[in-house]
């Protein structure tokens, strides 16, 4: 096996409607720890995202895109409240199962979660202060353009999509160091699999070039990638 090509033809197995309902629970409760320990996210919020809200100098929203069982909304509506900034922050999912685990997790006063994708929202007209996304780009093949242009439509300020950068590194030390989490779950399957059909930096300038819009891309994180856009809402 090798990692030097992006493999876009592994279908992760949570993707399947008919998964275990259990496991797949269970695997959404549990990226809180994951995305603690690996995603970068305290980084991002420290250095881009807190930064745009307390610019702001009023009340801001915030919506994370694909937001799954909500560990990230969690995250960041807890931050911004300690921070004294006053933030609610959105998580949007169109999947039922990841929507009814967001929902049953207690959650902070400013976090809330709909059951939407993100066509719908822009439908909708609401626009948001920033927008951001955590492990989903390595999952859009034909859709990358759409769902990219409408959280650009969604942002009246930043965008962020934060995401695995793949690499045999990444590849073998998430293999050894998910193992004690893995049991009852798809974490070790689904992460090696979000790592092979993940972008390294250069292939996502690449691919998000040719959606139109205007990106960078940095790696705010040893194994991350990040792509920052401006909103146009």
């Amino acid at each position: 096996m090798s990692l030097r090509t992006r493999d876009a033809t592994l279908v992760e197995l949570m993707d399947d409607p008919h998964c275990d309902p259990r496991r797949l629970a269970a695997t959404l409760r549990r990226f809180d720890l994951v995305n603690r320990l690996v995603a970068g996210w305290g980084t991002v919020y420290r250095t881009r995202l807190r930064p745009h809200l307390a610019s702001l100098g009023r009340p801001a929203r915030v919506l994370d895109l694909g937001s799954g069982g909500g560990d990230l909304v969690r995250r960041l509506a807890a931050a911004t409240a300690r921070d004294g900034l006053d933030v609610d922050v959105v998580g949007a999912d169109p999947d039922p199962r990841a929507h009814a685990v967001a929902t049953a997790t207690p959650s902070p006063g400013n976090a809330r979660f709909l059951c939407t994708d993100a066509a719908s929202l822009v439908g909708r007209g609401e626009p948001f202060d920033a927008v951001v996304s955590n492990h989903v780009l390595h999952h859009l093949d034909d859709a990358l353009p759409a769902v990219v242009d409408a959280s650009l439509a969604l942002s009246q300020g930043v965008v962020l999509h934060g995401d695995i950068a793949r690499g045999s590194l990444a590849y073998g030390l998430y293999a050894v160091g998910i193992t004690p989490l893995a049991p009852g779950t798809f974490l070790r399957t689904d992460g090696l699999r979000s790592i092979r059909r993940s972008f390294t930096p250069a292939e996502l300038r690449t691919a998000l070039a040719a959606t139109g819009g205007s990106w960078q891309v940095s790696t705010p994180a040893p194994f991350r990638v990040l792509a920052e856009g401006r909103g146009r809402a």
